[in-house]
């Protein structure tokens, strides 16, 4: 292979035009101090909060403590390799995460890389995991509906695109079950979902994968996992990460859904790096800026305004109670941020009633906004009722003699909170959700056994798509009950009732009412004639 010397030639110049002389100054420091995932490090006196450094490892890290003579920085990876005397290199830059659409269906650590094993992510873009909310100019009202497909949040507690609903409760009674469910709900709205493990076990991020996964919910999702075996930095940025990604989608219009899981690991996090920077302690031992770290997190959720797209990042925090303690420090924290929340309660889940929502203490302050008109209607009766059985539950306990009404009251909400249980993992349409809770707030099942409850919802369902496809159809992309349109559901309900489900499952009434109708009928047939022989006598 022969050489050109014009091409040696043409090298050499271009080599020798872009050859430039100008130094590049490096800030450094050294480190003083490091250990559990914090160093101190003297030196870097233009550095700022927030700024990412090196360490000489190529370990990164992000300061957060700015004091006289050194810095404080967390340590995004392990310390192992990194001693007293390395020197520290200010990047001049500040910590962002990979964004776009490369990311649906990975699971990322808090950086923004995959530990999935499926190969690299191809980001869009890279935003910095720190950013202003939407101020109010920039916001408009939550007024669109996000449905969980769980009947008893959707008709009680309703949740609306661009809100704050928080999920509370002690461990082990359903909370990262409802986010899972709502996440499997958005399947075909285009909502994305972003789920943000925080703290928990491998194990149980691993389940949730695989849960997702088999429901065909994984390609709208991104999960941000800083499992319990992360070191506390990376916990403490992982929400903030998630909610960085979420943002992206947000700002180009789309819809957004953001489950931090959970937020009590997440302050925990924070309170460990906190003690090892030497801030002083506050109440419980978390430093005095807790709050500040929760509410410019959930801050950042909401609906933006036309101008500016009209995407949505609705946030769903769940916060872990100790004995059903809401007064503590972050639950309330957390409360006092958000716009309502939804309490689960050991009790109500060991006695079989799931999900365990107390809806006597469960608040949506917002999506009553957003719910669907057909739902508006048939949710305030189911409130009232639910609402008139925990009095007299609690007032019967006290008392053997009831009245009549006062045991149709409590025979009727006993079957509402059967009508409200739910199997994990089975979200509902809008359209069944209302006609089901239709058919107990009419009075259409108050003849029914409490256990049949679950069985007579599984079969009307099947029954309404079955025989009347194009009236489901038209309610589901249209969901409004009109007087004409309730007239027709109730027809079909009462026939459903009368002749399919009691025919099938109850014969001996299907007779006894048979009997009792033609028995009428006859009663009738005879009063006529009686009348027909009086009227023709009178006119002899």
């Amino acid at each position: 292979m022969s050489i050109r010397s014009d091409e040696i030639i043409s090298v050499l110049k271009r080599e020798i035009e872009n050859f430039s002389t100008e130094l590049k100054t490096v800030e450094a420091g050294i480190v003083m101090q490091v250990g559990d995932g914090v160093a101190r490090v003297h030196g870097l006196p233009r550095a700022m909060a927030g700024d990412l450094v090196e360490f000489a490892n190529g370990v990164k890290g992000y300061v957060l403590n700015l004091e006289e003579d050194n810095v404080g920085c967390l340590i995004f990876g392990t310390d192992e390799g990194i001693h007293e005397g390395d020197l520290v290199k200010d990047t001049e830059q500040i910590l962002s995460v990979p964004v776009g659409k490369g990311l649906l269906g990975r699971v990322v650590d808090p950086l923004g890389q995959p530990i999935d094993g499926e190969g690299p992510v191809i980001p869009e873009a890279h935003k910095p995991i720190e950013t202003d909310s939407p101020n109010i100019v920039q916001r408009q009202p939550v007024s669109e509906p996000l449905q969980t497909g769980i009947q008893a949040i959707d008709a009680l507690i309703p949740i609306g695109r661009g809100q704050r609903e928080l999920i509370i409760g002690d461990r082990q009674t359903g909370k990262t079950t409802i986010a899972i469910d709502t996440i499997i709900n958005q399947k075909d709205t285009g909502v994305i979902c972003i789920y943000v493990a925080i703290g928990q076990k491998m194990s149980t991020i691993t389940q949730v994968v695989e849960t997702l996964k088999s429901h065909g919910a994984l390609e709208h999702t991104i999960i941000v996992a800083a499992s319990a075996s992360e070191p506390a930095p990376l916990q403490f940025i992982a929400p903030y990460s998630g909610c960085a990604m979420g943002e992206y989608f947000r700002d180009k219009g789309r819809h957004v859904l953001c489950i931090y899981d959970d937020l009590s690991k997440h302050a925990t996090a924070y309170r460990q790096v906190s003690l090892l920077l030497r801030r002083p302690p506050g109440r419980e031992a978390y430093p005095a800026d807790i709050f500040y770290l929760h509410a410019r997190l959930l801050e950042r959720a909401a609906k933006l305004s036309d101008v500016l797209n009209g995407g949505s990042l609705t946030a769903l925090p769940i916060i872990e109670t100790q004995a059903g303690d809401a007064s503590a420090y972050i639950p309330t924290n957390v409360i006092s941020i958000t716009d309502g929340q939804i309490v689960l309660e050991s009790a109500l889940f060991n006695a079989g009633i799931r999900p365990a929502i107390n809806a006597g203490l469960s608040v949506s302050r917002v999506g009553g906004n957003a719910q669907v008109k057909a739902m508006k209607k048939v949710a305030g009766p189911l409130r009232l009722d639910l609402a008139q059985y925990r009095e007299l539950a609690a007032f019967s306990q006290f008392s053997k003699d009831l009245d009549r009404a006062t045991l149709e009251q409590l025979s009727r909400g006993e079957r509402l909170v059967e009508l409200l249980k739910q199997p994990q993992h089975m979200p509902m349409p809008v359209e069944e959700q209302i006609l089901t809770i239709m058919a107990a707030t009419y009075g259409f099942t108050d003849t029914l056994q409490k256990n049949e409850i679950t069985r007579f919802k599984k079969f009307l369902i099947k029954y309404l798509h079955h025989k009347h496809p194009e009236v489901m159809h038209n309610f589901r992309n249209k969901p409004e009950l009109t007087p004409d349109l309730e007239k027709q559901f109730s027809a079909i309900i009462e026939d459903f009732l009368n002749n399919v489900y009691i025919l099938q499952y109850h014969p001996e009434r299907y007779q006894a009412e048979k009997e009792r109708r033609e028995a009428e009928l006859r009663q009738l047939e005879e009063d006529k004639a009686r009348a027909a022989h009086q009227k023709g006598s009178k006119a002899h």
